[in-house]
């Protein structure tokens, strides 16, 4: 799964920006999260169609990367997030950071590897 990681100063309207382009591009957001500090964002984004809004954004002058995610599907009861990162983690794996997602029914665990 590919996931968008958008570079945002943090100021009025520069997401509202990002929104717009994806809208008028008839891109679908599926999950999204943002990580911001006192400059800046880092907004993550998986997407219907993550290449065409890769593009999209570049044509706008965004700061964009496209990145390779890992994703799990979560048991859908309580702690299915914790047996999931448990079995990454005794693999050897390293989790950079991960968020969760529903869809279509299903419970999803989107994480990035730490290199």
């Amino acid at each position: 799964m590919k996931q968008l990681s958008i570079f945002l100063e943090n100021k009025q309207g520069a997401l509202v920006d990002v929104l717009r382009y994806l809208k008028e591009a008839n891109i679908q957001i599926v999950a999204s999260t943002i990580a911001e500090t006192e400059q800046y964002g880092i907004y993550r984004v998986i997407c219907d169609n993550p290449e065409q809004a890769y593009i999209v954004l570049k044509e706008q002058g965004v700061a964009v990367n496209l990145t390779e995610m890992k994703c799990v599907e979560l048991a859908d009861k309580p702690g299915g997030a914790a047996e999931a990162i448990e079995k990454i983690v005794a693999e050897g794996v390293n989790i950079s950071y991960f968020y969760t997602f529903l869809i279509n029914g299903k419970g999803l665990l989107l994480y990035r590897e730490k290199k």
